[in-house]
């Protein structure tokens, strides 16, 4: 390109009818110091937008005036807010000046044009024809007015031939052709004015298009033009954005006392963005508009419509056009064909394999018809699933105009196929059936015909996606599909080798799953079926069933076995998708030459070239410069980037540098440092410290440009772009307090400390550096005598320095700490800084490219500067979106204006609440202040440059979605990176922006003009959304938890991210990614914003750009840092909101149009990478349950039957009768455990070929070596079981209901009470059952495999505490015993926060909701929002579940009992037994709370003094059930006559019972709960009146009775398993130094480094020596009761006889 195409041409602009005149070129500029601003054509005003509402006057160059004009005149006609034209003239300027910066500026207002309007990839083109407007607008006013509007068009039309779509493509072409430049520009100022004022509109992209059309209409009409009075200012505003608002905010919020508060109702309910939007989609949808007149909008020639938009009523138009019902059958729409390729493939195989189960009763084999019609059944399966997908589906879908067509046709289509598929069955059963003997062969052929109709039909229904059949909503020619082709199917098309890449990767997986499941699974399988198919047990007897249940005991395990088998079918998939998923990564890597096998040497020797060649714009730079001139500048910058950072010390420095030497010859010559030169001999630590961030960094760089990179643009040419950061509370700063004060006593180490261990080679260095600084200004300052001089510089003196940073504390030097802690920590400063070296690297490149600009300035440094900061603010802006700062506090506000002084170039965009008139809701403002806005000396606040009225609050949803949508009018130029506030970058990566906007490939847009002809090459191919990068987790290396979760997020984020993009999967998660911002703008915003439903937000802006035609790529080359809080508790707190944003992802309308339009490959594709790694999930904790079920049941088995003995062929020997061949079951079993084994094992590759291919064999080996010694599958399972509870809870009762354990850094302790109520639900109940079942099975059947389910089982108990810092510390542990006591008992006199009281309300009120809200109470905060669960999911989960796992264990226990004792008698009836047992307790309960309650209400209000006696109550209360409980079980433990296994399986059908009957006392019985706990005293005090209950005070104690009944079984069960934890958990106290050892597990400190142990006052110590003598006696003493209560009958079992002939008949 020459230079006069880089806009160095006058602009056009200034006349409309430029046409006529000769284009004059302006003379290049040679003015370069007179500091004038015209440097670009559009450069003119940016500069003056910011100086003064009367920058209009002054403009230097007369071409903005034009465009300026354009701008009033809309301004007046509409009635836009004055600051907001500013703001998007502003903003237009700088879009074009990006943009003609690399091409002729009428081709970037063309190219712009095309992108907002009319091109082929404009939304509002698409949507124009989509919504059919064409017609609208051709059929005009005279024929027949609205009539077309009403049907979509099916076919052609046959009254013009102008009414074919092409045509009319053609004809919106010619006229965007034709179009003059003013009016382009016209148009795209009114898209942007009506863009930039929509607020919360801006998530509606269709509504936002009809609008403008309204307006453009509008525009054109002679009514406008003759105006001549301008329009009151914010009229646009009132008149037609804030109706909208109002309806989208009403949906979700009522008005109660004059405040704001949120509506109970789920999604289904709630008509949210994507319903509002969806209305605009269809023609159907625009005649539904309707004035307050009840005339229609279509109905007004379009001319008037806008006037007539004010008096329309919005709520009567819009409806759901997607109902979000929650409810697992979503996965069932969504995903039908993963099932039916499961299910049906695992029929076929099975059915094939287990003959005996359909044979005939008197033959052993099934007729061969019989066999193939069996296994034909498959194919009925899967019409089977197709169906029940079907009738989900509308339950989701409304039925109206444009759907429910096409589904009915599909049902009754498959009813037919299910006839054919399972019909010929039911023929061939009766036929082979009969007593006479049949010779013909039509049986066989009827059932040979129907096994190749069921194969034809599974694939069939496998393969082709539900959305495509019967009325195509993804190709079909009619327009009726249009829109939905348009917004939801328009995916972008894979090039042929990366289709190609997709389609082998799926057969691949398939074809090894296929075969490894028939061999591994199915066909070993075969045996245990042949055994057990036709067993019946004989010689057992129940009183009241008979045998009619025992003697079936061997199919009903066969069955449980079916499923099991099932489960690790679906397993077996995930296996095969991630060992191909690395297999085609590393491959990937390879091809892109990301690797460490290219040797390490010749990476670093090639560096340099590489940086000259990769990272320069060299095409157009003279050569009289060598390449190491201009290299050198740039990797010095780098190195002493570093150097500032404390990355380096001056020695290393010394050694990375290029050094100006004196050659031979006497000129002065550059020598490149040492480490480029003697990379041989391979000394790589003398260059860096070994294994800091600085050799991470620069091997990163290295090695990444050996990839190939687009190539760059010159600075001055390259696109403008924007960095926006959401920013909510988090810190700015730390705070001198913060770094150097212990959080709490649990902590035991200041933040500066913990840093210090982390990084202590930068802390020397740095302390190095403050030392030389303090001596210098001590020489300044002329304080130093001669006799300290001589041996001050003593260890003694430097001691404040080490310790804390600095000596005097005086400002500058705290805030040298301050600023160094919070580079090192989760900061806003620390991606501040991070993100501004952008600007950093642009100056230099700009310098370093441009040698002539350097000379000219000569040695005027101030206006090269000038010159340098004047192109990095062209071309860079940063903005962060902080909402809260109007509210900020005095040191948060301290430190924003810290930010800004330190970078003037920040913007910072914030939210201004100004009250209204009286009585009316406050206006609020979006505000845009930089640094260089004046300081107003009244109220002490920056001017603000932009000032814009919104039109209401535009907080309506979960926040940080609605914090981008009001910042997002700010951002400037073509792309857009969205950073989190707890990022980082660095200079070397910076260096590659100009590459990575290269990746948009829109650098070399063609000259022709984007409306010539369509389908130009150029015009044709998909833009690209988006491109995403690696992200580097910052905290890695802060032991085993952050390691985990650093590896996981590093596979996930770029290994399989790696391989998904490359095959057109990847979807975007947000963080450090580039979007092309005019893309996303026009398409709804970058990311989606409805409440709850888009948790999750960034993932759904992926899968929009995705449905509507953008690409999504990945780049390999280039990462931003991240942090992530790592403790425990944050980590799973992070994976509960993943998982809870992938159940409302499951809900969501995306997912639905994913699931069922696309093509089979890039399906699969989407569903392993995101759904389908959930799904996985939960799936193994269901193998895990159903294993122990499988387990149960054979045990039983096992226990009671008599096992035949084998010789070595495997045949039975002689001389055993009635003996039961159970051996191949044993061998199953064996073969299970394994799988469940591999499936788990294999979590851990992909992560280890990642070090592989990255950092080399030894290193990969010794990360997983730690991994594995800092027991991290413990924390695996148990991250398993947190990811599949949150989105089953989720599912069913919806609500991301969480409670936070808070951010402290990863040395906090956490107390047993916390962890054991933040983690008993999710976790450690389930966990506990299957410890008993497990304890059983082991009892019954041991085999050594079980020793893996012992280890996983019991870390679903015990990870949180595994993982807890300082756990078996035995002080603490002691301590933590009896705030576990205080904890279990406190709550019930006075109102606590934390108490098990509040935590078992809490985890009530999922199913029974509150009641409405009663203001101001002070227990209400401790409950959070949520709505209440539907009623069909209660009844499921809560009901019919529980009492289905009830009847399954107490069939196992009947069978065990259903044979004769050792005496030989028969046994009394075991189900009344085990009903009195488990029916006891609560009986017992009530009748003691029933005394309790009469004796609190008659002595309560006499002892009203005595404030612990609702306390006193209680105890008694809670005492009596804990005694009623044991006795119970001791009773039982009698009843069985002290047999171990017996009482288990006993106790094991108790717990499920009494589990059954909680839950439906709750869910059945119990009314809304009150926010407060004011029932729960008021029923132990006695004092029921004045709690402010009203006339509910005599429901209440009938309501608070039966929740009292659950409440003390409840409370008795967590006693127990508490000290049952405790139990397990002070095993490990006994083992010495444990202490030492657990925290080097964790933390991956050598003991010598870890933290001190805290420092306590001797008050402290008695106190606490006391504490623990008297607690270690309290539970020693009740271990030990516990532990007497089941060992002494056991030992003394001889001696114990009691005669009862109660006892004696249950």
């Amino acid at each position: 390109m020459s230079q006069q195409a880089h806009g160095q041409q006058a602009n056009p602009f200034a006349n409309p009818s430029y046409a006529q005149q000769p284009i004059q070129y302006a003379r290049p500029r040679q003015d370069y110091d007179n500091d004038s601003e015209s440097g670009d054509p559009y450069t003119s005003t940016t500069r003056l937008a910011t100086s003064s509402p009367g920058y209009y006057d002054q403009s230097p160059s007369p071409y903005g005036e034009e465009i300026e004009d354009i701008f009033l005149d809309l301004t007046q006609k509409f009635g836009f807010q004055r600051d907001s034209m500013r703001n998007m003239f502003d903003f237009l300027m700088q879009l074009l000046d990006s943009r003609a910066s690399r091409m002729s500026p009428n081709q970037a207002l063309l190219t712009i044009h095309a992108d907002y309007i009319g091109g082929q990839h404009a939304n509002y083109r698409k949507w124009y024809f989509a919504a059919q407007l064409n017609l609208d607008d051709a059929v005009g006013q005279s024929q027949n007015p609205g009539l077309q509007r009403l049907k979509s068009v099916k076919g052609q039309v046959k009254t013009k031939g102008s009414k074919h779509l092409d045509s009319a493509l053609n004809r919106w072409r010619n006229a965007m052709n034709n179009m003059s430049q003013y009016d382009r520009l016209r148009q795209v100022a009114l898209y942007l004015l009506c863009w930039g004022e929509a607020g919360n509109v801006r998530f509606v992209p269709e509504c936002l298009c009809f609008l403008f059309k309204c307006a453009d209409d509008y525009y054109r009409s002679s009514e406008c033009q003759n105006r001549v009075e301008p329009v009151q200012e914010g009229l646009y505003l009132e008149l037609i954005i804030k109706p909208l608002y109002n309806f989208m905010r009403d949906q979700g919020y009522e008005v109660v006392d004059g405040k704001f508060v949120r509506k109970e109702k789920d999604h289904e309910e709630i008509i949210g963005y994507d319903d509002i939007n969806q209305l605009f989609w269809y023609p159907e949808g625009l005649a539904r508009i309707v004035l307050d007149n009840n005339t229609r909008l279509v109905d007004v020639p379009p001319a008037q419509r806008f006037m007539k938009l004010s008096r329309v009523k919005w709520d009567r138009v819009f409806f759901k056009t997607y109902f979000e019902k929650r409810s697992t059958a979503h996965l069932l729409v969504n995903f039908n064909r993963v099932w039916i390729l499961h299910i049906s493939m695992y029929w076929f195989y099975t059915a094939f394999n287990s003959p005996k189960v359909y044979a005939p009763a008197n033959k052993n084999f099934p007729a061969p018809a019989m066999e193939w019609s069996a296994t034909a059944l498959g194919g009925a399966v899967a019409t089977l699933i197709m169906i029940f997908a079907t009738i989900a589906e509308f339950m989701y879908i409304p039925t109206t105009w444009n759907n429910a067509s096409h589904l009915t046709t599909r049902l009754i289509f498959l009813l037919v196929i299910l006839a054919l598929t399972g019909g010929p069955t039911v023929y061939v059963a009766y036929v082979e059936t009969r007593p006479v003997v049949t010779t013909s062969a039509v049986p066989l052929i009827v059932g040979i015909v129907q096994f190749f109709v069921s194969v034809v039909a599974t694939v069939a229904f496998g393969l082709l996606p539900s959305g495509r059949m019967f009325g195509d909503r993804v190709a079909g020619k009619s327009r009726k599909y249009m829109a939905s082709q348009t917004f939801t199917a328009s995916y972008p098309e894979l090039t042929r080798t990366a289709r190609f890449a997709s389609i082998l990767l799926w057969l691949l997986v398939f074809g090894c799953k296929f075969t490894e499941s028939y061999f591994f699974l199915t066909s070993s399988f075969s045996s245990p079926i042949a055994v057990m198919a036709r067993t019946t047990v004989q010689g057992c007897n129940d009183k009241i069933f008979g045998n009619a249940l025992c003697s079936n005991q061997v199919p009903f395990t066969l069955t449980i076995m079916y499923v099991m088998d099932l489960i690790l079918f679906f397993l077996d998939t995930y296996l095969w998708y991630v060992i191909w998923n690395v297999v085609f990564s590393v491959a990937r890597s390879f091809s892109l030459g990301l690797s460490i096998w290219t040797p390490w040497s010749e990476v670093y020797t090639r560096m340099p070239k590489r940086i000259y060649a990769k990272l320069l714009a060299t095409g157009e730079m003279e050569v009289k410069y060598k390449p190491k001139v201009l290299v050198s500048q740039i990797w010095n910058a780098v190195i002493i980037s570093m150097y500032r950072e404390h990355l380096l010390s001056i020695e290393h420095v010394q050694r990375l540098l290029y050094h100006q030497v004196d050659g031979p010859d006497g000129r002065r010559t550059l020598r490149a440092p040492p480490f480029f030169t003697n990379q041989a001999s391979g000394h790589k630590n003398t260059f860096f410290p070994a294994g800091g961030e600085a050799e991470r960094r620069i091997s990163f760089f290295a090695s990444s440009l050996t990839t190939a990179l687009p190539e760059p643009l010159p600075v001055d040419a390259m696109p403008t772009f924007t960095v926006l950061v959401p920013h909510y509370s988090e810190k700015i700063l730390l705070s001198l307090r913060e770094i150097i004060r212990e959080e709490d006593q649990n902590t035991r180490v200041t933040l500066l400390e913990y840093l210090k261990q982390l990084h202590p080679v930068e802390w020397d260095n740095f302390v190095k550096d403050t030392k030389i600084l303090a001596e210098e200004s001590d020489v300044v300052d002329g304080t130093t005598t001669i006799n300290e001089k001589g041996h001050g510089n003593s260890k003694a003196d430097d001691l404040p320095f080490y310790c804390i940073g600095f000596k005097t504390s005086s400002p500058e030097y705290t805030l040298r700490t301050r600023i160094w802690a919070s580079l090192r920590a989760q900061t806003l400063y620390r991606t501040v800084s991070g993100m501004m070296n952008y600007s950093k690297a642009i100056k230099l490149l700009y310098r370093v490219e441009n040698p002539d600009i350097v000379s000219m300035f000569g040695g005027n440094t101030e206006k090269l500067e000038r010159e340098l900061e004047r192109m990095s603010r062209r071309k860079f802006k940063f903005a962060i979106s902080m909402q809260r700062f109007s509210k900020f506090n005095k040191e948060e506000q301290e430190n924003a204006e810290f930010l800004l002084r330190a970078y003037p170039d920040l913007q910072i965009a914030y939210l201004d609440e100004e009250a209204g008139p009286k009585g009316s809701e406050p206006r609020l403002y979006s505000v845009l202040i930089d640094g260089h806005s004046e300081i107003d000396e009244v109220t002490g606040k920056r001017k603000p440059k932009f000032r814009i009225e919104l039109p209401g609050n535009p907080i309506l949803g979960d926040g940080k979605s609605d914090n981008q949508n009001h910042a997002i009018i700010f951002y400037r130029g073509e792309y857009l990176q969205l950073i989190d506030a707890n990022q980082d970058n660095y200079l070397e990566e910076c260096l590659k922006i100009r590459n990575i906007l290269g990746e948009f490939e829109e650098y070399a847009i063609s000259s022709q003009s984007p409306y010539a002809q369509w389908g130009h090459k150029e015009f044709k191919k998909s833009p690209v959304a988006i491109v995403g990068t690696r992200e580097y987790i910052f905290s890695e290396n802060i032991g085993v938890l952050g390691d985990i979760a650093a590896g996981k997020e590093q596979t996930f984020g770029t290994m399989t991210a790696r391989a998904l993009a490359w095959i057109g999967g990847k979807l975007h998660y947000g963080h450090p990614d580039f979007l092309n911002a005019l893309f996303m703008t026009t398409r709804g915003g970058v990311s989606k914003a409805q409440k709850g439903l888009h948790l999750n937000e960034d993932i759904f802006a992926g899968m929009n750009a995705f449905g509507r035609g953008g690409r999504i790529k990945h780049s390999e080359y280039y990462q931003c840092g991240k942090g992530r809080d790592l403790g425990f508790g944050t980590i799973l707190n992070f994976q509960t909101k993943i998982g809870t944003g992938m159940g409302e992802q499951m809900l969501s309308r995306e997912y639905y149009y994913l699931g069922t339009q696309l093509p089979i490959d890039r399906f699969l594709t989407f569903y392993f990478g995101h759904p389908g790694f959930h799904i996985n999930n939960i799936l193994v904790i269901y193998s895990i349950q159903v294993f122990m079920i499988t387990l149960l049941y054979i045990g039983t088995l096992n226990k009671q039957l008599e096992i035949c003995q084998l010789d070595a062929q495997g045949n039975v020997l002689a001389g055993q009768p009635g003996c039961y061949n159970l051996i191949p079951v044993f061998a199953w079993i064996k073969r299970c455990i394994i799988s469940i084994f591999l499936v788990f094992f294999i979590a851990f590759l992909p992560l280890f070929l990642q070090e592989l291919v990255e950092r080399g064999t030894g290193k990969a080996i010794l990360r997983l070596a730690r991994h594995f010694m800092s027991l991290s599958p413990i924390f695996e399972v148990f991250s398993t079981q947190i990811y599949s509870q949150a989105i089953l809870s989720n599912l069913t009762f919806g609500g991301a209901r969480y409670i936070a354990t808070g951010r402290g850094f990863a040395t906090t302790r956490i107390s047993f009470s916390i962890l054991y109520s933040r983690f008993a639900g999710p976790s450690i109940y389930m966990g506990m059952r299957n410890l008993l079942l497990l304890l059983y099975a082991t009892l019954s059947i041991w085999i050594p495999h079980l020793l893996y389910f012992w280890f996983s089982v019991l870390s679903l108990c015990i990870a949180p505490f595994v993982f807890n810092p300082h756990q078996f510390s035995f002080a603490d542990f002691i301590i933590d015993y009896r705030e576990f006591l205080r904890w279990m008992s406190r709550g019930n006199s006075r109102t606590k926060a934390s108490s098990w009281y509040g935590y078992c309300r809490l985890s009530r009120t999922m199913i029974t909701g509150y009641k409405k809200k009663k203001l101001g109470h002070p227990s209400e905060k401790l409950s959070g929002d949520v709505p209440r669960a539907s009623w069909r999911a209660v009844v499921f989960s809560e009901i019919i579940w529980p009492i289905c796992m009830a009847i399954i264990f107490v069939v196992a226990y009947m069978f065990v009992k259903s044979f004769p004792n050792r005496n030989g008698e028969q046994n009394p009836s075991a189900l009344v037994r085990i009903a009195i047992i488990a029916i006891g307790p609560v009986v017992w309960n009530a009748a003691v709370l029933l005394a309790l309650f009469f004796v609190s209400l008659f002595l309560g209000p006499m002892l009203e003094s005595w404030g612990r006696f609702a306390s006193f109550m209680a105890a008694v209360a809670h005492f009596l059930a804990l005694v009623g409980i044991v006795a119970f079980f001791e009773f039982f433990w009698f009843l069985e006559l002290w047999d171990a296994s017996h009482a288990v399986l006993g106790v094991i059908s108790i717990v499920a019972i009494q589990r059954a009957i909680q839950k439906i006392l709750i869910a059945v019985f119990l009314s809304r709960e009150y926010k407060h706990d004011e029932t729960n005293r008021a029923w132990w005090s006695g004092k029921w009146y004045g709690r402010g209950l009203g006339n509910s005070a005599m429901s209440q104690p009938a309501r608070e009775f039966i929740v009292k009944i659950v409440e003390m079984s409840l409370w008795s069960s967590d006693f127990l398993l508490g000290h049952i934890l405790l139990i397990i958990l002070s095993v490990p106290i006994f083992i010495p130094f444990i202490d030492r050892l657990h925290s080097t597990m964790l933390f991956w400190l050598r003991p010598s480094k870890q933290i001190r142990a805290p420092l306590y006052s001797t008050k402290q110590k008695r106190q606490r020596r006391w504490i623990v003598i008297k607690y270690t006696l309290l539970y020693i003493i009740v271990v030990a009761a516990l532990a007497a209560l089941i060992i002494l009958p056991a030992i003394f079992r001889d001696h114990i006889t009691f005669h009862c002939t109660l006892c004696q008949n249950i």
